[in-house]
């Protein structure tokens, strides 16, 4: 029987070839992401270890905040103790915080979050073992910085350049002393390091004579376990330490548990492919069966058993696995190269280290592609061992049985009522619960539907079919025939993108909707012109200085911070925004319920509408408070306001924030221009807060991309994803229109000879995958949008203004795309029937 098994896949080499193909793309994704994220995981490991290696004892200090004030840090007295310490030779105080320089044309190199400025600490031989330096020396004068070696060949610095430097404060220009090489992970991110001297870097991050971590090299023979019991004897008892070792372990699990969601991400495309891949195999093992159903009625009558049969299915699907793994595994070193180089085209810096070949992604690459493949060949092979000998031997074609039909769709209906009353059910519920009823629903609807995609296939086609009629006459009257002639294999090929589709539609549903509520948002509740905040992940919010700055700018009408703050009031705590009195209500839209907005300006409140209600306080209430330094007073309710999602449910004015906290933090500044929106007001703005590289002034087209912004990356990843599905979906109708046009050879031959010529021919066959293809769109499409209208249900809270939005745009797109498909697709299997010999077609059985 294996002999068998092995004479049928050399016999069928072409058919099983789009099997092969959809089965090593899955694996290649599989392997590629294991050996990829192996590598990285390898890479920086060996950093870590690398950055830590002098390093015996590392220590921080987690004051609380009434200790801050006094200790915010670990204090120069602190670290000469820990010199003295037997067994330490030495002690390094480290203090660092956001710091970016910009390139030529004025951006900030890095990405904010990994632009880090720290400390120079040299020891008694001038040198800070933590840093090679190229040329130049590190700064010991209050105007010199030094640079990282990559950031200073972006910004195309040399030593002695004055470098704009970008800190929470205001631009401030440095002597470049000195350029650098180091193993730290901001720099081996992509970001940038800036070093300044130690005095320096106090003021700019913490409290001159205080540091935030201190590292400890140990003496010769020295235990490292020993010497942090010593260190954290002569630390405060709020000092938090570890060894080296500890530390470096510590990073690298870190490191990896960031990398795990991008991993997740490249699992899913794997997953996706497989998934749909499963419809190929088993429609491809189906058709082979039926179309060798003589073959296998002899093997019975000469005495092979089911099991015989069903295992030569197996073992062809196991063969064919074991060819598309061993390729797809291949591919997938290749892809993990690729994608390494593609992080450094966009500038995504990994460190160097060789690329890993561990043996879990050999077996994972085995195991799925084998696994999946024989899985996916289980329910033909065990069809195959039912056929009866002798009525097989008469039969062309083994048909599905009525009682197979009427069983399929009955579980398909309960699966698929199923998943659609859990959906509705967690549309109800909103919030997480909802969110995790809808995922276990759609994941039971879209099982159902592909079950039922079959019975769905005759009254869709039959929609589609009088359009394809009434313009392609009989050509399209025998391509919606044969799409329904054969439900079982219409279903399983038009599959792949139904899948894919009810991704991208749903959450496209979804985008769209949050995009068009952000929308009304901005309009409705949103008054200023440009919005002021920090670069993306730079820094912890913009100084004073650029609130003055702004307020002195030309053409600025009104402006008004975003101060964060709070209050307790009544025992709770409430999240306050100090803002500016008069130019508060000139840049946001808040509707007054009771009160007056004036009242800030006199030292009181402004509440919001539905925290009022629930608290019970109204206008000219005094509400005693706690501040943010303990301090207690009284405060008077002076408006009630309705909501806007741009401030807190508490307004106060930036005097009384100030006066109550050591250092403000403003989250953005709001600014309403004298004539609006202009390049001209926008420029003014850049230049009075110094051209900033690290402060953004984003308009209101700006504001509503932020907003929208990881709706807009899901839908990219999600459109990857139907990228994905698309090339299977092109796999998987070809296979079936070969297959088809190869069952079909008499019956084509007899169309030729009736007088169907080869152009029409081949039309029919491409409006049949035009067809099937519109059909998985239509199906996927609408599952989708159901989709993304339960998942809108469970956010519908929290975003006001949200109403349902269709994407007929995108829908009619998705649409054209998949009939594209079955154009695509339809090419060669058209080509091959067109090219048939009509009287040899006629002979054939």
């Amino acid at each position: 029987m294996f002999r068998t098994a092995l004479r049928n896949v050399l016999a069928h080499k072409a058919r099983l070839l789009m099997t092969v193909l959809a089965v090593m793309l899955g694996v290649a994704f599989v392997s590629g992401t294991l050996v990829f994220t192996d590598t990285l995981n390898q890479a920086f490991r060996n950093q870590s270890a690398k950055s830590y290696d002098d390093v015996a004892v590392a220590a921080t200090l987690y004051p609380t905040p009434e200790q801050a004030k006094k200790t915010p840090g670990i204090s120069e007295q602190v670290l000469a103790k820990v010199g003295q310490v037997d067994g330490v030779a030495s002690a390094t105080g480290r203090v660092s915080g956001f710091a970016g320089v910009p390139d030529k044309e004025g951006r900030l190199i890095g990405g904010g979050w990994s632009n880090k400025g720290t400390n120079f600490a040299p020891g008694k031989d001038g040198e800070d073992r933590a840093y090679a330096f190229t040329s130049g020396t590190g700064p010991v004068q209050d105007d010199q910085i030094a640079l990282d070696k990559e950031t200073a060949a972006k910004g195309g610095y040399q030593v002695g350049d004055r470098v704009r430097v970008a800190t929470n404060g205001p631009v401030q220009p440095y002597t470049l002393s000195g350029v650098f090489t180091t193993e730290d992970g901001a720099v081996n991110a992509g970001g940038s390091l800036i070093l300044f001297d130690t005095d320096v870097a106090q003021k700019l991050y913490l409290k001159p004579g205080f540091y935030s971590d201190m590292t400890v090299t140990a003496t010769p023979g020295t235990d490292d376990a020993k010497l942090l019991d010593a260190v954290l004897k002569v630390m405060p008892k709020e000092a938090q330490a570890e060894t080296g070792q500890e530390l470096a372990d510590r990073q690298a699990r870190d490191i990896e548990a960031g990398l795990g969601a991008f991993k997740q991400v490249l699992l899913g495309f794997a997953g996706i492919a497989l998934f749909v891949g499963v419809f190929l195999i088993s429609n491809t093992f189906t058709m082979l069966v039926a179309q060798r159903t003589k073959e296998l009625a002899l093997m019975r009558a000469v005495g092979a058993s089911r099991k015989q049969i069903t295992r030569s299915v197996l073992a062809e699907a196991g063969l064919v696995g074991l060819v598309a793994s061993v390729v797809g595994y291949a591919l997938g070193v290749g892809l993990a190269v690729g994608l390494r180089a593609g992080m450094a085209a966009f500038e995504l810096k990994m460190p160097d280290g060789p690329l890993v070949l561990g043996a879990t992604p050999v077996v994972s690459a085995l195991a799925v592609g084998v696994l999946i493949t024989m899985l996916a060949a289980w329910l033909p092979g065990r069809r195959a061992a039912k056929i009866p000998p002798v009525a097989a031997m008469s039969s062309v074609h083994a048909v599905a049985t009525t009682k197979s039909l009427v069983v399929r769709n009955s579980i398909g209906s309960a699966i698929t009522a199923l998943g659609a009353v859990l959906i509705v059910l967690g549309a109800g519920k909103g919030g997480e619960t909802g969110r995790m009823f809808i995922g276990g629903g759609a994941f039971l609807a879209l099982i159902g539907v592909i079950v039922l995609i079959p019975l769905l296939s005759r009254p869709v086609i039959a929609l589609i079919r009088p359009l394809i009629v009434g313009v392609f006459g009989v050509s399209g009257k025998l391509a919606g025939q044969n799409a329904v002639r054969n439900p079982r294999r219409t279903g399983a090929t038009a599959s792949a993108l139904a899948i894919g589709l009810t991704l991208v539609t749903g959450l496209s549903v979804l985008g769209t909707t949050v995009g068009s509520a952000i929308d009304r948002m901005t309009v409705d509740y949103f008054k200023a012109d440009y919005m002021v905040t920090m670069a993306e992940g730079a820094g912890d919010g913009l100084d004073e200085s650029a609130l003055t700055a702004l307020e002195k700018a030309p053409g600025v009408v009104a402006v008004s911070p975003q101060q964060a703050g709070y209050l307790k009031i009544g025992g709770e705590f409430r999240s306050a925004s100090g803002v500016t009195p008069g130019d508060i209500e000139q840049v946001l839209n808040l509707k007054v319920v009771k009160g007056s907005l004036d009242a800030l300006g006199k030292g009181q409140i402004a509440v919001e509408q539905k925290t009022a209600e629930k608290q019970g306080w109204k206008v000219g209430d005094s509400l005693p408070v706690t501040f943010e330094d303990e301090k207690q007073g009284k405060l008077t309710v002076g408006a009630v306001y309705e909501r806007n999602e741009f401030v807190s449910p508490v307004l106060m004015d930036t005097k009384i924030v100030n006066a109550h906290t050591e250092k403000p933090y403003i989250r953005e500044i709001l600014v309403k221009m004298d004539g609006g929106e202009s390049a001209a007001g926008e420029g003014a703005l850049i230049k009075a807060l110094g051209e900033n590289p690290a402060i953004s002034v984003m308009d209101q087209k700006d504001i509503r991309d932020a907003f929208g912004g990881p709706i807009n990356i899901l839908l990219n990843i999600m459109y990857g994803l139907l990228a994905m599905a698309l090339i299977i979906a092109v796999l998987g109708v070809v296979n079936t229109l070969a297959m088809s046009v190869f069952e079909r050879q008499q019956e084509i031959g007899m169309l030729r000879a009736i007088g169907l010529d080869r152009r029409r021919v081949k039309r029919m066959v491409r409006l049949e995958a035009v067809v099937i293809s519109v059909f998985g769109a239509v199906v996927g499409i609408g599952l989708g949008a159901f989709l993304g209208w339960a998942i809108g249900e469970t956010i519908k809270a929290s975003l006001p203004g949200y109403a349902l939005v269709l994407p007929w745009d995108r829908i009619g797109f998705f649409l054209i795309a998949a009939a594209l498909v079955g154009v695509l697709a339809s090419l060669w299997p058209a080509r091959s029937a067109a090219k048939l010999n009509m009287l040899t077609a006629i002979k054939a059985e």
